[in-house]
């Protein structure tokens, strides 16, 4: 009953193609050959996986379910095959870092410069993803180190606080609000009857600014939401509504247009992340001092919203 690649593999080029012929040519064999190979699985399995009405094939029920766990393989093939492709590329230099989108746009593209004027035949990898994602990165070894907005609790990782950011509440610059400073606690209650722009149900970003919002006794019921802060910001500077954001996101977000901003009485630790028993290669402790150095800077000439440091 089992099946080898090569069974799944044309299976699933007909699945994808729709007919032989489509599948010949995405497999780059004769439409006999498919056809063959079709059959001979169809017997080993005992089951048809295709009808045949005037000359075109539709996948049975079998088939379409068959297809599911087939995507499943490749996918998991195509993650060896980008490992393969690493480790031929480590032996000339490469580091792969993930990081928090709002990182990624500010603080690690300096730091990645920096680290490749002394290492010019290095390749660095940056991925920006969401919080899971960037944690599943490390757990597969698909990332030599992370460095994340939010703590990541795992007995395989390692979280070392690299800098302190502080959180802001950020609303357009046309609303009518005023601008005399409320304490933290009552920053939000001007905006209790304003559109919010907020984040999805479960994320890092939603429990932070759902549990600011709690504080301030207000509910948090979103009229947009979005994946990020940055996506955020843009919506505040169009006049959507007001947002929780990051130091970093403000950073650029105002750069490209005013918006008005309270600072909050909340704080981020940045961690650098890592798995704890893969010790980093000298290549990546080099990208990692770089990525310091830049968050020293930002300490000592930062004049916006952080007060922290390393």
């Amino acid at each position: 009953m089992s099946l080898n690649l090569r069974q799944l593999e044309v299976f699933r080029a007909v699945m994808t193609a729709g007919s032989v012929s489509g599948a010949s040519q995405l497999l780059l064999i004769s439409q006999p050959a498919v056809s063959r190979m079709l059959s001979h699985t169809e017997q080993r399995v005992g089951f048809l996986l295709f009808e045949r009405i005037k000359g075109r094939l539709y996948p049975t029920p079998e088939a379409r379910r068959l297809f599911h766990d087939v995507e499943h393989v490749y996918r998991d093939l195509q993650r060896v095959n980008a490992t393969l492709l690493d480790l031929v590329q480590q032996r000339h230099g490469v580091v792969r870092v993930v990081c928090s989108p709002s990182l990624g746009h500010h603080l690690l593209p300096g730091a990645i410069c920096a680290f490749r004027r002394d290492h010019p035949d290095t390749r660095v990898s940056l991925e920006c993803l969401r919080h899971v994602l960037l944690r599943d990165r490390l757990l597969d070894q698909q990332a030599d180190f992370g460095v994340s907005l939010f703590p990541i609790t795992h007995p395989n990782i390692e979280a070392i606080p690299l800098y302190t950011l502080r959180m802001a509440l950020v609303y357009p610059q046309q609303w009518p609000v005023s601008e005399q400073a409320p304490s933290a606690q009552a920053a939000l209650a001007p905006f209790a009857d304003r559109p919010l722009v907020g984040y999805p149900a479960g994320t890092p970003f939603a429990t932070l600014a759902q549990r600011l919002s709690e504080r301030a006794g207000i509910d948090y019921r979103p009229a947009i939401e979005v994946d990020s802060p940055h996506h955020a910001c843009a919506l505040v500077r169009e006049g959507a509504g007001w947002a929780l954001v990051d130091e970093f996101s403000l950073a650029l977000a105002t750069a490209f247009s005013p918006v008005r901003v309270r600072p909050l009485d909340e704080h981020l630790t940045v961690n650098l992340v890592h798995l704890r028993r893969e010790p980093l290669s000298q290549q990546a402790q080099s990208l990692v001092e770089r990525l310091r150095e830049a968050f020293a800077r930002l300490h000592t000439h930062n004049s916006g919203l952080s007060d922290g440091g390393e």
